[in-house]
This record gives structure tokens, sequence and C-alpha cells, in this order.
């Protein structure tokens, strides 16, 4: 006789299977949210590590600028206060007359004058000074002007000039001096000569910009689509603590270096490029250029220059030797048809091998030069 099977042990055998899969799929989905879990841990990391590149390089960069301006400050410098907000950074070496006074290249510090000023120093009193918003001098606010800009605008050549004359007037600075610029520092030397001629025996000018030299459509595409831009991409670096680390890796170099540079001057070049106040004006300067050299084509046109100022001016073989040749001839010929017409009695003097880097580059060949026009002067001043 069969026996029946029980109807328990029945449904028992029957729900094994279900109860298979579902002890199956339980490890699925712990594996599920397991990897849920990881992948969203490793967004959250890579935020993390977003927020950090961007927010701890900054402000490291901003503290080290702190700590660095006290430091590495040019020893013997003067801040001088020259009103509306300004002060100005000015170092004068040397003793004796007649001061020589330093105008630097567009952009840059009065660092560039290091060798040039050494040198000279040994024969009379020479003094170098940051612009406005350059080196280690104070830019006031555009908030806390009075009024000035109405007249030139800030960064250009009428703006630097009238900050030159109450800083000659601040520092108790002898008359009348010789006068030396660069780039942009030899237009600030010329507006300066044509309006305050009393106060400048000799005019010198190095590697001079042509102030027409923005009418040529080569010239001017190249200044602000290529040099300005990058200009302003070293400003967003400074800004972003980045130079600093290509500082620190090496794969950013300061313009003076070398066994014969002080290691104080190498690292106040390295604080520069990480400061983006500095590169700001750098920028800046840059920008109004063709308004600088419009301001000195008026002037020269409404006051010419003293018969007694003498006029010299020293060039190299190109204005940059890591420009393309077509724009160095261009920038050659406007020069040569600029200083024609303005200075047709300047003493021309040429250095082989040179360019517009010849300040640092090549300084004893410049210093050379001036200090034949110190001796001239000098020698003067003994007769009279």
């Amino acid at each position: 006789m069969l026996r029946r099977r029980p109807a328990g042990q029945d449904g028992g055998e029957r729900a094994q299977p279900g109860g298979r899969k579902a002890t199956c799929e339980a490890p699925a989905a712990v594996s599920k949210q397991q990897e849920k879990r990881s992948c969203w841990s490793t967004v959250v990391l890579l935020g993390k590590i977003l927020l950090l590149v961007i927010f701890v390089p900054p402000f490291l960069n901003y503290a080290s600028l702190q700590r660095e301006r006290q430091e590495l400050g040019p020893k013997g410098a003067q801040l001088i206060d020259v009103g509306l907000g300004q002060k100005i950074s000015l170092i004068c070496k040397g003793h004796g007359r007649p001061v020589v006074i330093l105008d630097a290249p567009t952009g840059m510090s009065s660092d560039v004058w290091y060798h040039v000023q050494e040198s000279i120093s040994q024969t009379t009193k020479v003094c170098a000074y940051d612009r406005v918003g350059l080196g280690f001098s104070w830019r006031v606010m555009e908030n806390q002007t009075t009024g000035v800009e109405k007249v030139w605008r800030s960064s250009t050549t009428g703006r630097m000039v009238d900050d030159l004359h109450r800083l000659v007037k601040a520092a108790e600075i002898a008359t009348p001096f010789i006068l030396v610029g660069s780039e942009l520092g030899a237009l600030n030397c010329r507006f300066y000569s044509h309006i305050h001629d009393a106060q400048v025996s000799d005019l010198v000018l190095i590697s001079p910009i042509p102030e027409d030299v923005f009418e040529e459509e080569k010239w001017q595409r190249y200044w602000y689509t290529h040099l300005v831009p990058t200009l302003q991409m070293m400003q967003l670096s400074a800004a972003a603590g980045v130079s600093r680390l290509l500082l620190i890796l090496g794969l950013l170099q300061p313009t003076l270096r070398g066994d014969d540079v002080a290691e104080e001057v190498v690292q106040r070049q390295k604080y520069l490029l990480s400061n983006p106040a500095h590169q700001s004006s750098a920028v800046d300067e840059h920008f109004f250029l063709n308004e600088s050299a419009s301001q000195v084509r008026e002037i020269s046109k409404f006051k010419p220059l003293s018969s007694s100022t003498t006029v010299s001016v020293i060039v190299g073989d190109s204005f940059d030797e890591q420009l393309p040749a077509h724009l160095n001839q261009v920038f050659a010929e406007l020069q040569r048809k600029a200083l024609e017409r303005s200075y047709p009695q300047a003493h021309r003097i040429h250095i082989r091998g040179a360019d517009r880097r010849m300040i640092y580059k090549k300084p004893s060949s410049v210093s050379k030069h001036l200090l034949e026009l110190v001796s001239k002067r000098q020698t003067k001043q003994q007769r009279q």
C-alpha cells in the first residue's frame, strides 16, 4: 500500500528553488550597493583634490607674498610718498653730480638696471625707481583716485611722468640730471624732457619705441594678439599660484640670473613673477603703450625739446632678436624716421650683438657710454 507524501514535505521541496534564487540575489544587491558607494567615494575624493588644487596654491602663494614683501625689499631703497595715495620705491647709490636717473623698460622693475647702476655708482649718484604698480611701489586703488586720471589714464606716459616729477621733488634729487630710459622708459623720458626741460641736462634713449609704431598693422597685430595675451596668461598664472609652482620646478626662470647677480635680486625676480599685482601693472603698461606713444607724439609737437639738452640714442642690431625678421625691420625703419624727425642732432650709438635686453645682457656696453656722458658733464661743471 502506497503512502501519500505529506503536504508539508511537498511544499517544502517546491519552495526550495525559490529560496536558492533569493539567496543568490542577495549578494548581487550588496555588490551593487558597494560599487555605488565606491563610485561616490571616488567622486568625493576627486572633488576634494580639485578643491585643493584650486584653492590651496593661491592661498599659499598669497601668504608667501606677504612674507617676501617684507624680506626681499631692495636694501637702501626708500618708499617715497608722491601724493594721490601712491608711494614709489626709489634706490639711489653712489655720490656726486650729475645725478643719473634710470627708467626701466615696459612692465619691468628697477632690478633690470642692477649691473648698470652698480657700475655708474662708482663715479656719481645714480637712482633707479619702480613705476607705480611695479616692483615695490604702491599703486593707488581706482576708487581712491583724486581726479588726475581724467587728465592722464593710469599706466600711460602722461601719468608716469607726473609721478616721476613728484618723486624728483619729494626725494629732493639735484637738478639738472641725466635722464635714461629704455623702451616705455624712453617714452617717459622724452615726455619729461620736453615738459621739464630745465631739469634735464642729457637725455639717453635706449631701444626707444617710435611713437607711430602702432599705426603699422603688422606690429599692432603682433602686440595685441600675441604679446598682450601672453602677459595676461602670466598674470592669471601668478594669481592662481601656478607661477610659483613652475619656479619651484625650474620650469620658469627669472629675467636676471647668473653668477654675477646677487641672490637677493634673483629671489626678488621670482617674487615679482609670482605677484599678480606686479603682473597686472605690466599688462596695463603694454596694453596702453599705444596711448603712451600718442601722448609723446602730441607733446613733441606742442613743446619742442630745449636746445640745451643733449640727446643720445643707444640701439642694438634689432629691437628683439626673438621676433620675426620682418617685424624687426618694420620697427627699425619707423624708429629711424622718428628719430630723424624729432632729434636730428642726436648722438647715435650702436651696440653689436644686442637687442632691447642690452641693459642686463650687455650692461658694460651701456655703462661705458653713460660714464662717458657723466665725465663730460663733470668736466664742464669743474670749468664753471
